[in-house]
């Protein structure tokens, strides 16, 4: 009777785990870097290298796209469809700023730290509000691989701004991978425009 009951409290406890966990996801294999395989984020580039990002720190207001353009100052009243407006704000709320990522990397650029400290900023001035923060990546790889990714860099995200002083209990993060790239095209800069953590107010 005792093994009976035991065997019932560890199928309960079993049954638990799995519901609190939700379904859980496919193993993501590991990288490799023959083209045509799971390389992160895609194959090499035809021409054998990766793009480079520049590395520039924000001055003042004005805003900067993935690719380190200063965009100079956009205000509510632009147009949210043209690509400045996009590289400006990316599809984060008005009064954040999305950060950009090297390429297969989730950790926080040098020149990102002063949007992450804006973005944190206003979460302190506004105690009430509770913010998303949406993981994405380029085009190129496997969708299991860049959901990873994204997912990696949206907690990165969090735990800057929880180390800023937010209270992690108001952020959220989702990863879209590849699923919902804001820029189409297939070049270095439209990959990382789409490489980006957005900050969504809810």
């Amino acid at each position: 009777m005792k093994i009976l009951k035991t065997l019932l409290l560890i199928a309960f406890a079993i049954t638990a785990l799995t519901l609190t966990t939700g379904c859980s996801k496919k193993p993501v294999p590991s990288y490799s870097s023959q083209v045509g395989h799971n390389a992160p984020e895609g194959k090499e580039l035809a021409s054998g290298k990766q793009g480079t990002i520049s590395e520039e720190t924000m001055n003042g207001e004005e805003s900067l796209d993935a690719g380190g353009q200063n965009l100079g100052s956009l205000d509510v009243n632009s147009d949210q469809n043209s690509e400045e407006y996009k590289k400006a704000h990316g599809r984060s709320s008005i009064e954040m700023q999305p950060i950009y990522f090297d390429f297969d990397q989730a950790s926080i650029r040098d020149d990102q730290v002063p949007r992450l400290e804006h973005n944190a900023d206003y979460l302190k001035s506004n105690p009430a509000v509770k913010l998303v923060i949406e993981g994405n990546t380029d085009e190129r790889g496997t969708n299991e691989y860049n959901l990873a990714l994204a997912e990696r860099r949206a907690i990165n995200a969090k735990t800057y701004l929880v180390e800023l002083g937010i209270d992690g209990s108001r952020i959220r993060t989702v990863s879209y991978g590849e699923e919902r790239p804001l820029f189409t095209g297939h070049t270095e800069d439209d990959w990382a425009q789409n490489r980006r953590d957005d900050f969504v107010l809810e």
